[in-house]
């Protein structure tokens, strides 16, 4: 198949990472726009912006019948979702299907297989892949006997979706009751889906995921594992590969066991295998996977040389993969700090409007992902992503230094950002070490309010 025109169902800096590729390619670009974005910076990139309603997201983005009539109205011959949004809603791709629209990105059935978290659970034991002890819920009697047979402390998860929606930590079995009405409330909200599962939680967990293409036939690579332990509520802050600390013996298990999983699907595109890590004891477990392009994708492009974007692309269209396993080789370390429209001193309070002027880094090893310049406006309406600044270093002590500075010599004026905390996290002697686990970030916010207070005092 030939792909010669790609509609963008999506907007900001992933937006623009797509159309880079596109152009690199030759591939015509047609992006869909909410009316808060018919001026980004990304409207502009593209060969052409279309309107597809207003700016809050379910009367635009989110619109799976408006997404598809815009891709068969301007012709185009795939739909490329980014992340977000649309692009794990097995209801698009099957639209897609349905209407002869190439879906970059893997089947309906794939999509729905791995977003049911306890199919995929499932899935994962089938692959010999190690889970963490838990189960589905019920009832609230056999939610109370599974909770004491694993133990506490655990987390209630939504069955039908992450990123903390739906998701409690309980510490005693008296307050679990609770913890599950308020979690089936948030579930049902989020995603439709009030159904809930029970996992005991690792106390000192990292967040390692491993990064796979798959040709859709049953072939799979890895591109090596990303660490992206430091966390807020579930959300990343900054991603480094290759994760610190770990054994070489470790890596392989762990890329064995992601490529496994996949296998087991015959997955098609780029997709991330989500694991829990035992700081500990190195034990690891599945967590879930996400079928899709990650937004700290770039880090592992920067030490591999590969562009998922573009495999993504050529996947989709029918080509396979373009790479064995031993093409792919992993050169020195590479971190990704996420910039956000956030005020981290008033419990990250978004801060939307005016960007005025904006300074990104430039030079050797540094990298840039945007769709903010001087002028863009921020919506209210969105996820609060500006930026994210990547670079690349022989290891990981000439990274964080090439971070370090990268960081010192980006500014902006008219919103505020959390450059300021990126920067105390880098100097955080915790992090510097390497290892840390997703609890680091609350234990780094506390010192440094400590210090404040003792500075005033």
């Amino acid at each position: 198949m030939t792909i010669a025109r790609i509609l963008i169902a999506n907007r900001g800096e992933i937006a623009a990472r797509i159309i880079r590729s596109c152009r690199a390619l030759e591939i015509e670009t047609v992006l869909a726009v909410s009316e808060a974005d018919r001026d980004s910076l990304p409207a502009r990139l593209a060969d052409r912006a279309l309107c597809i309603g207003p700016a809050r997201p379910a009367e635009s983005y989110l619109r799976i019948g408006t997404i598809v009539q815009a891709a068969l109205g301007v012709r185009a011959d795939a739909i490329h979702p980014g992340y977000g949004f649309l692009s794990e809603r097995a209801e698009l791709a099957r639209a897609c299907e349905e209407q002869g629209i190439i879906f970059i990105g893997p089947t309906a059935a794939q999509i729905a297989a791995v977003g049911d978290k306890l199919r995929a659970r499932a899935e994962a034991q089938a692959a010999e892949v190690p889970v963490v002890p838990g189960g589905p819920v019920t009832g609230i009697d056999a939610a109370v006997s599974l909770a004491e047979r694993i133990g506490t402390p655990l987390l209630v998860k939504a069955v039908g979706g992450g990123g903390g929606r739906g998701m409690k930590l309980v510490e005693r079995i008296e307050d679990l009751a609770e913890a599950l009405s308020l979690a089936a409330s948030e579930a049902a909200a989020a995603f439709g889906d009030d159904r809930l599962y029970l996992e005991r939680l690792v106390t000192r967990g990292r967040h390692v995921e491993v990064q796979v293409l798959g040709d859709g036939r049953g072939r799979v690579v890895h591109l090596g594992e990303r660490d992206c332990s430091v966390q807020r509520r579930y959300q990343k802050l900054i991603e480094e590969t290759p994760a610190p600390g770990l054994s070489e013996s470790f890596r392989r298990r762990i890329h064995a066991a992601a490529v496994r999983f996949a296998e087991r699907l015959a997955y098609r595109g780029a997709g991330t295998i989500e694991f829990l890590v035992d700081a500990d004891s190195e034990a690891f477990y599945f967590l879930e996977m996400n079928a899709r392009i990650q937004v700290e994708h770039p880090i592992t492009e920067m030490v591999t040389g590969v562009d998922l974007v573009a495999a993504q692309i050529a996947i989709a269209a029918g080509n396979g993969l373009s790479l064995a396993q031993s093409d792919i080789v992993s050169r020195g370390c590479a971190l990704e700090c996420r910039v956000n429209a956030e005020d981290p001193a008033q419990d990250f309070r978004p801060s939307p409007g005016r960007v005025e002027e904006v300074h990104w880094p430039v030079g050797d090893g540094i990298r840039v992902d945007t769709h903010i310049e001087a002028g863009s406006h921020i919506p209210p309406f969105y996820d609060s992503l500006m930026g994210k600044i990547v670079v690349h270093g022989e290891d990981r002590a000439a990274a964080l230094e090439r971070m370090r500075r990268a960081i010192d010599d980006t500014w902006f004026r008219g919103v505020t950002t959390t450059l300021p905390l990126h920067l105390g996290i880098l100097a955080d002697p915790e992090f510097r070490a390497g290892g840390v686990d997703t609890g680091f970030l609350a234990r780094h916010l506390e010192r440094a309010r400590e210090r404040t207070e003792a500075n005033r005092g």
